[in-house]
């Protein structure tokens, strides 16, 4: 390569649609390295559900953060993005290009523009929030955050219990509305990010994703989440493929019905994704099926 910029190639879009194979594909080519960004994918105790590579992919290309973390650490996006910003700029002295792939849109965005930053908040505020959502039921919160900060409340997922009380708890804690500390004073990256995303039509994606549920389960995912029922309460594991399967094995639902659960949820899941992905501007988007070829083409018009 003539120039000598750093480039990121981030490999975008739903689950199932082939972004593993085409990320080893162009990690071969450039003969560089993978970065995951996939946030299930970093828990060793959980390979089969999430679809994690295979160790024959895994020869195939070197990988990080696959499997580097358990379920039972702390691990946030926060220290996602360090650790990977370290990576990249490690890998970089030797090759100035680096796939990442996954399809964790948050992950993703935290490694290509750097998270939003908010300020402390004393944790008592958060605890009287979860009081007054216990006593008083979402919707007062949802009003109070209408009241204080009407672009979040237009803005954030407002069904989320969650993610209402941490908009609330920075416009109290803070005196600011949640929203204006968004998008603000973002890390300049020294690197140039390449956003290729895949695609395919509505009704192949959930075909991809019902087939490879089915060979999840024929894979052994009910042993998997078996040996993880003592652990069911984690954070991690509250995510899909794991809970629909802690419901058969406390014997409240059936295999078959827990089964067509995850594979609902999943499309539920890949749709978000792709809503998510889609707002982003610079992406490249190709049909699954697309000769990698010509994808790689694509790439080097870019660079050059």
């Amino acid at each position: 390569m003539k120039n000598h910029t750093k480039y990121l190639i981030s490999i975008v879009g739903p689950t199932a649609i082939g972004k593993t194979a085409l990320s080893i594909k162009l990690a071969n080519y450039f003969k560089t390295e993978i970065i995951s960004a996939d946030s299930r994918q970093f828990f060793k105790e959980m390979s089969i559900g999430t679809a994690a590579p295979t160790i024959t992919e895994l020869e195939a290309a070197k990988h990080h953060f696959i499997h580097n973390k358990s379920i039972t650490e702390d691990y946030n996006v926060g220290a996602f993005e360090k650790e990977a910003i370290k990576c990249i700029a490690m890998l970089h002295k030797t090759n100035d290009v680096v796939i990442m792939v996954g399809g964790s849109g948050l992950y993703v965005d935290a490694v290509t523009n750097g998270l939003d930053y908010f300020p402390e908040v004393d944790k008592s505020i958060r605890e009287q929030l979860n009081l007054k959502l216990e006593t008083d039921g979402l919707e007062a919160l949802q009003l109070q955050l209408k009241t204080l900060d009407k672009v979040s409340y237009n803005t954030i997922a407002i069904d989320n219990p969650k993610r209402v009380i941490r908009a609330l708890e920075v416009c109290i804690g803070s005196g600011q509305p949640y929203s204006s500390f968004l998008n603000k004073d973002k890390n300049k990256r020294p690197f140039n990010t390449i956003t290729i995303g895949l695609e395919a039509d509505r009704n192949i994606i959930y075909d991809r994703i019902n087939q490879r549920v089915d060979i999840m389960v024929n894979n052994g995912l009910v042993e998997e989440v078996k040996a993880l029922l003592p652990y069911h309460n984690l954070n991690s594991l509250n995510t899909v493929g794991y809970k629909e399967l802690f419901n058969y094995l406390n014997e409240e639902w059936t295999l078959d019905f827990a089964v067509s659960e995850i594979k609902k949820n999943s499309r539920r899941f890949a749709k978000r994704q792709l809503t998510w992905f889609r707002k982003k501007p610079d992406t490249f988007w190709f049909d699954y099926k697309t000769p990698v070829e010509k994808i790689i083409s694509k790439i080097e018009t870019v660079i050059e």
